[in-house]
């Protein structure tokens, strides 16, 4: 079935299955983010150790979304997508009866690896659902789907430790994730490939990630390891260009990193991610650390950021179907630069209303930045690619958000608890300002002639 073949019934049903996993995919990550400084009393950890709960899942999604990408196209979105929502489900109760960290890690790298499915393949099932004209306007949705389960997830998170102990965090999944599968038999099902896969690729792939992750991480507390491992993620790198760089359809999608306007789309998404979860993750911290608020209050301050990309996603996605998207991404990424930088320098002891002020102007770049990139990396490339292309946006967005936490690691290890959240939010809005330098650079290069307002 293909997107042409919808009719406006069937568009709905599609949707609203893809966007109902979505919000079971987002909420879990939102509540994950919360319950660190839980986390860390209930199995007296550090802050800089909690944080491998989101990383771990962040380094299994980076490690292997490509691969589920290409999985996709050779057996089909469908398929996959499908089995994706099922291995996250059974990853949650695991997580829900974890008795020790090194568990809780483990199995939600295993939700990660489930999610593969979810964020590289709901993508690019959209593109199968929606005809060109209207992808802006469904990706708009499907960012205000992400932004308001945002918005709901630390109130829910919130709502669960005042009446619950944290295992319920993760137990909430089940029967929502019971509840997605029943609905998944509305998604299209687009003819596969049969593409074959490649083994070594895929084993390159996650030798190039992997080890990159730990490295970081590894380097304040033992530096020869840490650039040991450094050295390997990147010599996996080189190994697998070399090999991929023949083949029509490369894992990496190299064959499509090689149109301008979708390589510095990829560029733009990994700079402006990074300080997006940078920022996210210092908050909680910040609010609850450096400032002794209660996690259900602070779960209510963290509610403007996701809301104001609510209210500014399916704006920009409609704009984004008529006017260039380069520079309705520099508007963006600007404006989440100023509001981080603001939310940096805010004084402990000043307004509170300034403060969220300050992150609904973040949110509100992130909405503008989002939609109008997401859409340029799908039409940028050929409809039968749309796998590669979903799985590279996710890999790009996952690259830059497991980044961004390694920051917010990184600071903890070299400065005070105190500190760390206030750099980081520095941080994040160089990050921003960076991505949106780099969308300017887009527009001033896009040989495409000014009635396409797609890049």
């Amino acid at each position: 079935m293909t997107e042409t073949e919808l009719s406006p019934r069937e568009r709905t049903l599609a949707s609203l299955a893809i966007f109902a996993t979505l919000v079971l995919v987002v909420i879990d990550g939102a509540i994950a983010n919360l319950a660190l400084p839980t986390l860390t009393q209930a199995f007296s950890i550090s802050e800089s150790q909690s944080i491998w709960v989101v990383t771990a899942y962040q380094m299994a999604l980076v490690m292997f979304l490509l691969p589920a990408a290409a999985l996709g196209e050779s057996l089909g979105l469908r398929r996959i997508f499908i089995l994706g929502v099922a291995i996250f489900t059974l990853a949650s109760a695991l997580c829900a009866v974890s008795p020790s960290l090194p568990w809780l890690v483990a199995a939600r790298f295993l939700q990660g690896f489930g999610s593969t499915a979810v964020m590289g393949l709901g993508v690019a099932l959209l593109r199968h659902v929606y005809p060109p004209h209207l992808l802006g306007r469904g990706l708009g949705t499907n960012a205000l789907v992400i932004a308001l389960s945002s918005a709901a997830g630390p109130a829910v998170g919130a709502a669960i430790l005042s009446v619950a102990s944290w295992p319920w965090l993760f137990a909430v999944n089940l029967p929502v994730g019971a509840l997605v599968l029943l609905t998944s038999r509305h998604l299209p099902d687009p003819p596969s490939s049969h593409r074959r896969l490649d083994g070594l690729s895929i084993l390159l792939n996650a030798g190039l990630f992997g080890p990159l992750v730990l490295g970081v991480d590894r380097l304040k507390s033992d530096a020869t390891q840490g650039a040991a491992l450094i050295a390997l993620g990147v010599l996996c790198l080189i190994l697998l260009v070399r090999r991929e760089l023949p083949q029509p359809k490369p894992l990496i999608p190299i064959d499509l990193l090689r149109v301008r306007a979708f390589g510095l789309a990829v560029v733009a998404s990994i700079f402006c991610f990074t300080g997006q979860m940078a920022g996210v993750l210092a908050l909680p911290f910040y609010l609850q650390h450096g400032l002794g608020f209660s996690a259900a209050v602070t779960g209510l301050y963290m509610i403007p950021w996701p809301l104001a990309v609510a209210l500014s996603a399916p704006f920009a996605g409609r704009l984004a179907d008529k006017v260039s998207t380069g520079w309705l991404c520099a508007f963006g990424a600007g404006c989440m630069a100023v509001g981080l930088g603001l939310s940096a320098l805010w004084p402990p002891s000043g307004n509170f209303v300034w403060l969220m002020a300050a992150t609904m102007l973040s949110g509100i770049g992130f909405g503008f930045f989002q939609t109008p990139n997401n859409r340029t990396m799908l039409l940028s490339a050929p409809r039968e690619r749309s796998g590669a292309a979903g799985g590279m946006q996710g890999t790009a967005r996952l690259s830059g958000q497991t980044a961004g936490a390694l920051v917010l690691t990184l600071l903890f290890a070299l400065s005070s608890a105190d500190r760390a959240p206030r750099l980081a939010l520095g941080i994040a809005g160089l990050f921003s300002l960076v991505a949106g330098l780099v969308s300017v650079a887009r527009v001033q290069r896009s040989s495409l002639a000014p009635s396409s307002p797609a890049l």
